[in-house]
């Protein structure tokens, strides 16, 4: 093989390692039921801790429903909406929630890592990057 081609070959492997490459952070499709198993239900918070602080009185007395992407939070004639996920990073099964910039719930908006599924109970975790502090949040079927 002349270097003219050797040279073209070598540039179209990188190319193609390059553009294949996976994102490290992005979210896909993993092995974890949790998508199916919220699902099916109403669901609450029994556990929101967040650096070592009890902080579950913020959630205390909402109802929570997820369906086809959209998480509702209701609690008398208050309703506050969001998005969530699942799917895999870093090799972990992950639950992404998003409820924007709604006071307080926008502490749950993270990547949270499933500790723990069951038909009842979902258990995450996320270890944050700025204070390395560890937020638990866990979901009880009604």
């Amino acid at each position: 093989m002349n270097r003219k081609n050797l040279i073209i070959a070598t540039i179209i492997i990188f190319s193609v390692n390059f553009i294949s490459c996976k994102k490290e952070d992005s979210l896909i499709n993993g092995n974890s039921n949790v998508s199916t198993i919220v699902a099916q239900g109403n669901w609450r918070i029994t556990l929101y801790n967040d650096s070592g602080t009890d902080e579950l009185n913020h959630f205390s007395g909402y109802t929570f429903t997820f369906n086809n992407g959209v998480v509702t939070a209701t609690k008398s004639s208050s309703t506050i909406n969001g998005t969530y996920s699942t799917g895999i990073d870093d090799s972990k099964n992950k639950m992404y929630l998003d409820f924007g910039s709604t006071v307080p719930f926008d502490e749950l908006n993270d990547d949270w890592h499933i500790i723990e599924e069951s038909n009842t109970k979902i258990s995450l975790q996320d270890v944050s990057g700025g204070n390395g502090g560890t937020d638990l949040l866990t979901f009880e079927k009604n």
